[in-house]
């Protein structure tokens, strides 16, 4: 728990202000399922506009208005796409479009407004509702910073071309407390979150997800599903979301406990979801429609799914941080943040780790193949890991691929 325990309390599978309930202050958005355009029907390269268009349809229909793209999306292609099959088939006041500034796109202060004004146009919009700083981490944060790329989108704010300011975040909650202390202005923060990551040293979803809280700033969640890796379940864990269903208990999808999930946290007031098919927008949209937080029972079984994949072929590793405390470890390895990584690619193979590992843990820190094979941090590990195997390991993973 945080030491300031009198600002929030946790209650349900949430933390509270206490004596009331944290306000979004978005009256404009409709629900919580919002439609992430990155995972899109293609054909070969390009947007199958046919099939989008009727998911854009049906998410309409069911009185869903949310959609969140980026210029990096599909090479560009997203927001292509939403311009033919959203914003030129209906009025600006049926949806909300969000949209990123992303690091590689501007050097300067100077080229951020131009690259804006194209997003504009290849959205074929005059302002988005919600515009982010893009991936925001400890990496990148100085390039926006140096940018004044926060004053620049709150002035655009001013000229009526955004609505909303925020973050979309990638990182500790430490450099999410410094963001934000920096610039209390930004109104929302959108962060990677799910049943899985909930405890993971490497993407810190609970102790971000606290900061947001701490701050006061409404959260959207990404990754509810994990990139789809909390759909297509290992046996055992689908056994229990089987047993679970038997008799008169409602038949639901995988995706719509993950999904439910995080949609019941406090604070929450927009969940993304990347849909391909639009069998994933029917499904998503039936349990998200009138939206109901997970029972006790479906808790229990999501604690069972998670026990279920702990045992599967990961690292055995706590990370009580032994191996890194008190200098243990010479080449200031983050040792148990890069074996959550490693569990997380062994698992879910689960690509987003790759980012994390090269932007997030080692950023700033050692990396795997930096180890000398001293041992030291063998010697303190209270699991009796053999670590140095395992950084062998983490570094093929993660470092030999990109050598080739």
């Amino acid at each position: 728990m945080r030491k300031n325990e009198d600002a929030l309390f946790y209650e349900n599978g949430a933390f509270r202000k206490r004596g009331m309930t944290m306000q979004t202050g978005f009256p404009e958005v409709k629900k919580k399922l919002g439609f992430g355009a990155m995972r899109l029907p293609m054909i070969g390269e390009k947007v199958d506009l046919a099939a989008f268009s009727k998911m854009v349809d049906l998410f309409l229909s069911e009185g869903f208005n949310y959609f969140d793209t980026a210029h990096p999306y599909l090479n560009g292609e997203s927001e292509l796409a939403l311009r033919e099959a959203l914003t030129s088939r209906y009025p600006r006041e049926a949806y909300l479009l969000a949209n990123k500034l992303t690091a590689p796109y501007f050097d300067q202060e100077s080229d951020i407004r131009p690259f804006f004004e194209k997003q504009l146009q290849w959205c074929g919009v005059s302002y988005f509702d919600f515009y982010l700083m893009h991936a925001q981490n400890l990496g990148n944060y100085d390039k926006f910073q140096r940018c004044h790329a926060y004053e620049t989108a709150f002035a655009l704010k001013k000229e009526g071309k955004i609505r909303h300011v925020g973050l979309s975040f990638h990182d500790k909650a430490e450099v999410l407390e410094r963001i934000l202390g920096d610039h209390p202005d930004v109104e929302f923060v959108q962060i990677q979150m799910n049943y899985i990551d909930m405890e993971s040293t490497a993407v810190d979803a609970r102790r971000v997800y606290e900061t947001c809280l701490r701050f006061h700033k409404p959260v959207i969640v990404m990754e509810p599903v994990k990139g789809g890796s909390l759909v297509k379940l290992p046996p055992k864990a689908q056994h229990l979301f089987d047993t679970l269903q038997q008799g008169a208990y409602p038949k639901a999808s995988n995706a719509s406990y993950a999904i439910r999930f995080v949609a019941g946290h406090e604070g929450i007031f927009m969940v993304l979801s990347g849909m391909s098919t639009l069998s994933q927008v029917a499904d998503n949209t039936s349990f998200m429609k009138d939206f109901k937080p997970l029972t006790d029972k479906e808790k229990r079984t999501l604690d069972g799914v998670v026990e279920v994949f702990s045992q599967l072929d990961a690292v055995p590793c706590t990370a009580c941080r032994y191996c890194i405390e008190e200098n243990h470890c010479p080449k200031k390895i983050p040792i148990p943040d890069i074996f959550s990584l490693l569990n997380s690619m062994r698992v879910f193979n689960n690509h987003n780790a790759n980012f994390y590992y090269e932007n997030v843990v080692t950023a700033n820190a050692g990396k795997a193949s930096d180890c000398i094979l001293c041992g030291a941090c063998e010697h303190v590990c209270p699991q009796h890991l053999t670590i140095r195997k395992f950084l062998k390991e983490a570094a093929a993973t993660f470092e030999e691929p990109k050598k080739g």
